[in-house]
């Protein structure tokens, strides 16, 4: 192990003093002296970003692992628990990386991983190869395998087993799941398969790793998962975002919670989440197919941003000056995501020229005049009593009986018959400019409408309507002087690839925006 009084200024100030908008490119250099050092340090900062394999022992661990320091000539470093555990290591028991901060989303520079990471977290993989995956995004399976190589350092397969491996025990340590049903809940296709994997790398049946046998009985179909996100985390703003936008009937926000009614695969239930200790949030799931227990998991991680690295978001915009106050009085500022992109768009529509209650109010007659109603086993007291709509019964109905503009009811069936055609419209694809361009040739679908389902739905962090207008008032200079969507749309290219998260901080800084407390600018209007 090297003497780190010996080492190179250089190198210590490197490891000690690196901005966090630089550790992702360091990291990918693997400066194993740097890497040591914070993994000697338990350098937080690094959690998520950097895991550590042990030759020694077979096993990786997170930079913050309480186990005592290995050698430095016995380790080994990697940018994701996938690579790592594509090299041959299996997770530690210990510190646990299937609780690490995912953020693999916001690593390297290709936009093209970050849409490939976010369809193999929604299952992309599930029942394609990486071929048609590749497909998908527009590229060739050799150099999607390449780029995968370059900016996470594993295959795409072995990121999607990575997955479900640390899925399946964060399952076995959190919950009394049996077996055949964790094996469901974390994507495998077999109970076989589950357990020859886990016995392939830790040695021993997924059921020994359960360090508890909890006794408790559950309620059928229901579990609690907790999932991690860095921080800081402005719950109170995510919370105020939702409430202001909760659909009656559909969804509830109540203190420090949030609940809603979901709908996957022709199954119905009821999901909660609610803030927990150590940078966690608790999701409670009652759902009668803990198979959907992935695809549930991915839609509250994007509802939530909880992929989202606020360090380094915040670090690049407050280069800025005008941002730098905003980012330093909202440090953990999200981009709010949507549940569902038909529910999105629809709420977007009925929005046009309008103010969010009065669209809240609307959406709540939508939801009882055409939603289906909850299973009495699944509905409660506290107001959640159907599901949204689907699009094939809106495609199909007379919305004039909710007493809105001809005009704008037409936009919003016409904008159903085209999801129930192609339901995959509101998947992430090869670029923004793409998704933009496919978002717009939608009935009842402007700029701001689709950049506003580009920043919720299809999670793209450089999405940025400029000619929002409260945007463009908040950006108004000393001498009065309000900037065209053009001048903003330029200022805007020091903010990518965070446009959405410069988008947010300019809306919270108490400026009247139409898409957080008052109208939509009417050019929206279908």
């Amino acid at each position: 192990m090297p003497d780190f009084r010996e080492l190179s200024r250089a190198s210590a100030r490197k490891a000690r003093d690196m901005p966090c908008t630089m550790v992702d490119d360091f990291l990918m250099d693997m400066d194993r002296t740097a890497c040591y050092r914070a993994i000697s340090t338990r350098d937080i900062r690094f959690d998520g970003r950097l895991f550590v394999g042990v030759k020694t022992t077979g096993i990786y661990c997170r930079p913050i692992c309480p186990a005592r320091t290995p050698k430095f000539e016995n380790v080994s470093f990697y940018a994701s628990a996938a690579a790592a555990q594509e090299a041959g290591f299996r997770p530690c028991l210990r510190c646990r990386p299937e609780v690490s901060p995912d953020l693999a989303f916001w690593r390297g520079s290709s936009n093209t991983v970050s849409r490939a990471l976010a369809l193999i977290e929604s299952g992309g993989l599930d029942g394609d190869d990486v071929e048609g995956l590749a497909n998908w995004l527009g590229v060739g399976g050799r150099q999607l395998r390449r780029l995968f190589r370059q900016h996470v350092g594993a295959s795409p397969i072995a990121v999607a087993q990575t997955r479900r491996v640390l899925l399946a025990k964060q399952l076995i340590h959190e919950t009394p799941l049996p077996m055949a049903e964790v094996a469901l809940a974390s994507g495998f296709n077999s109970v076989r398969r589950f357990n020859e994997t886990f016995l392939e790398l830790f040695g021993r049946p997924p059921a020994a790793l359960r360090r508890s046998r909890d006794k408790t009985r559950r309620e059928a179909g229901a579990l609690s998962v907790r999932l991690p996100y860095r921080p800081p985390y402005d719950w109170d703003a995510m919370l105020s975002f939702l409430s202001a936008r909760a659909i009656p009937g559909v969804e509830i926000v109540a203190g420090d919670s949030y609940r809603r009614t979901i709908a996957i695969g022709g199954k119905c239930g009821v999901i909660s989440v609610v803030p927990a200790p150590k940078n966690r949030i608790d999701v409670r799931v009652r759902f009668p197919e803990m198979a959907a227990l992935p695809q549930i998991i991915a839609r509250v991680r994007r509802v939530f941003d909880l992929a989202a690295d606020p360090d380094t978001i915040g670090a690049h915009l407050a280069l800025d000056p005008s941002l730098a106050p905003l980012v330093a009085a909202r440090p953990g500022l999200r981009v709010p995501g949507a549940w569902d992109g038909f529910e999105l768009a629809v709420r977007a529509i009925f929005g046009q020229q309008i103010t969010v209650p009065a669209a809240t109010k609307l959406l709540g007659k939508l939801v009882q005049a055409f939603g289906d109603p909850l299973p009495p086993a699944m509905t409660d007291s506290e107001g959640l009593s159907h599901l949204f709509p689907f699009a094939a019964r809106i495609a199909s109905s007379n919305l004039a009986t909710l007493g809105m503009p001809g005009a704008r009811a037409m936009a919003v069936t016409s904008l159903a018959q085209a999801i129930s055609a192609d339901p995959a419209i509101f998947s992430r694809g090869a670029s923004l400019e793409d998704a933009i361009v496919k978002l717009r040739a939608l009935p009842g679908i402007g700029e701001w409408t689709a950049q506003y389902i580009a920043m919720r739905e299809l999670r793209e962090p450089d999405a940025f309507p400029a000619a929002d207008i409260g945007l463009l008032r908040a950006m108004t200079d000393g001498e009065g002087r309000r900037p065209s969507p053009a001048e903003l749309l330029t200022r805007s290219e020091r903010w990518r690839p965070w446009r959405a998260y410069a988008a947010l901080h300019l809306w919270a800084a108490g400026v009247p925006h139409p898409a957080l407390s008052g109208k939509i600018d009417e050019r929206e209007a279908a």
